[in-house]
């Protein structure tokens, strides 16, 4: 009874591993549940935005693919997109082919699909970075954390699971700490770029369809559309 009753005296919860730790070990804890907090700012944020934006993809692909008309809007990404192609498609230059009108068209859609999906990626190296960073980071805290316990036994002369258990308890704690930041950051970003491409090749889908359209019908009334 005697040998075990000094363990049932430590407090092995998260609080006190957090409140016991080294300065260092803390600091690194501190500083893997602020990244761990970014990050699920930055997943939140584009999960709520890719699917708004993948909804507009889906519909201005099967829209152009069908020869429906698109009205330029400013507030929206399909309407950036249409209102540059049809920018580009009012200056025409009665010398260029129909193959460089196509192109020139279809440029100016793409330039302005790039700028926006650029926002979009805004956030992602930052998940990449803590993805691959945090568990050395949780790994350096928890190595400084059993240099401490181990200096610790050295001074006491006591190597009981009672003195040992606390000390390194509180170094896989920040260990811990960084792989619940870290996993969640690569998930989200493999997730997150192989849903931009998607978006991306659906748009480029829509953007030729749209710029084929544009290039071949060059009417008076579709000119005054274009103008509207």
């Amino acid at each position: 009874m005697n040998g075990i009753a000094p363990a049932t005296t430590h407090d092995l919860s998260f609080m006190s591993l957090f409140l016991q730790a080294d300065p260092i070990v803390k600091g690194v804890m501190i500083l893997l549940v602020l990244a761990s907090l970014g990050c699920w700012t930055i997943i939140i944020e584009k999960a709520m935005r890719s699917r708004s934006i993948r909804r507009q993809a889906r519909l201005f692909e099967v829209a152009a693919q069908r020869g429906e008309r698109l009205q330029p809007d400013a507030s929206s990404l399909v309407g950036q997109i249409v209102a540059a192609g049809h920018e580009a498609w009012r200056d025409q230059d009665p010398s260029e082919s129909r193959a460089e009108r196509r192109e020139r068209i279809e440029r100016a859609m793409r330039l302005a699909l790039s700028g926006n999906m650029r926002q979009l990626q805004i956030g992602l190296p930052f998940l990449a970075t803590i993805g691959s960073a945090a568990p050395f980071i949780g790994l350096f805290g928890t190595v400084w954390g059993i240099m401490n316990s181990f200096s610790a036994i050295a001074a006491s002369q006591d190597t009981s699971l009672s003195v040992v258990a606390p000390g390194i308890a509180e170094a896989l704690f920040a260990t811990a700490i960084g792989l619940v930041a870290a996993i969640p950051a690569v998930i989200a970003y493999n997730k997150l770029t192989t849903d931009l491409a998607r978006l991306q090749q659906s748009f480029i889908a829509g953007i030729a369809a749209l710029g084929d359209r544009l290039a071949r019908d060059r009417t008076p009334h579709l000119r005054a559309e274009a103008a509207e």
